[in-house]
């Protein structure tokens, strides 16, 4: 049958079809054991969360599904050097930023507070949790902890966006490897080259990374149905990733407003921005991301721009002022069809079905 390969072997599914690991609050607990139950595998961005956050997390997905689900963290969660920034680069970005804030009416918040690595101590809960599979961003594994989940039969899924990356995952000892497209929405998980530099579409980047290792790939960015499925089974991947589509689902968690715009006239339009969080995402276009091409250096590193716009996300949600707000999307959204995890997760098994068998 087409979906039995080498990826639904190791990650133990019926169906090589995964759902993206939304971080920041957009997966759910309900959209990850719906696509799980129903034969996929259902993921979980975690990189937010502090060590307990996510053993309660862990106990509430088991107690929705007994399926595998994929568990995914960020090995590089700041790019601030010493977790903070100077004075004059804070008054830059506050100057820059400065006329969004008082159309929203708020006041422009204090620097932001030196930023602490996180991964460590989320990392001993995956020792802990051993979760079935463990996918992880921006980066390599620190040595001895790939050998040492393989002993506790930990899956270990590293994300590329370059061929570099999947050689050097390759060699680091992972199990599978994303190939993540630069049509893909959320974050550019690039490591090796910035992210500006590591744009190769799904399918080229596909077909380079199958011609050289020999783990099996997953094919990420561009793929919301079954049509995309099959291209990329064609093009040697052993599994797809499927992200938007999923999004905008009433399962996720998402704002209402976000999913209506994901099935908006309003998503024909994405772009590459680093104005929301300080790393390199796709989203819908927004006159913020709009007004900071080529002014880059008015951004704070990555989480601090997270932290210093947060108020300004608050505030645009409860004014609904959502042209101030990046909703997260790829480039394939214009082909989103289905509202529902399950009608959505059904097509895709069977249009890839009938295209592959």
């Amino acid at each position: 049958m087409w979906y039995n390969t080498k990826a639904t072997e190791l990650l133990g599914i019926q169906y090589p079809i995964l759902q993206g690991p939304f971080g920041g609050g957009l997966s759910s607990v309900e959209l990850v054991s719906t696509v799980s139950n129903m034969g996929g595998l259902g993921g979980y961005g975690a990189y937010t969360m502090n060590a307990q956050e996510i053993y309660e997390l862990d106990k509430q997905i088991k107690a929705a599904t007994d399926k595998p689900y994929n568990l995914n963290l960020w090995v590089s969660d700041t790019d601030a050097v010493n977790g903070t920034v100077s004075n004059e680069q804070y008054e830059r970005v506050k100057a820059q930023f400065k006329p969004y804030f008082d159309a929203a009416g708020i006041e422009l918040p204090a620097r932001p507070a030196p930023f602490q690595s996180r991964f460590e101590n989320q990392l001993q809960v995956i020792y802990d949790i051993k979760p079935k599979v463990f996918s992880f961003m921006f980066g390599l594994l620190p040595p001895g902890v790939i050998e040492d989940l393989h002993k506790r039969g930990v899956v270990l899924v590293g994300a590329a966006t370059t061929l570099d990356e999947a050689i050097a995952l390759e060699n680091s000892g992972v199990d599978m490897i994303i190939a993540s497209g630069f049509e893909a929405g959320g974050h550019r998980p690039s490591f090796l080259a910035p992210a500006e530099q590591s744009i190769t579409g799904s399918f080229v980047l596909l077909q380079l990374i199958r011609e050289r290792v020999k783990v099996p790939v997953i094919a990420a960015g561009g793929i919301a149905n079954g049509r995309g499925i099959a291209a990329a089974f064609a093009l040697g991947a052993d599994a797809a990733q499927v992200g938007t589509a999923f999004l905008a689902t009433d399962e996720s968690g998402a704002l209402p407003a976000h999913k209506a715009a994901l099935f908006s006239e309003a998503a024909k339009y994405t772009m590459l921005t680093r104005a929301f969080t300080g790393r390199l995402g796709r989203g819908l276009r927004t006159p913020v991301g709009i007004d900071v091409i080529g002014k880059e250096q008015n951004i704070l590193p990555f989480p601090l721009q997270t932290t210093f716009m947060s108020s300004l996300r608050k505030a645009a949600v409860e004014q609904q002022k959502y042209d101030m707000i990046l909703f997260w999307g790829g480039q394939i959204a214009p082909m989103l069809k289905h509202r529902k995890a399950a009608a959505l997760m059904a097509s895709l098994i069977e249009e890839a079905g009938t295209l592959l068998s």
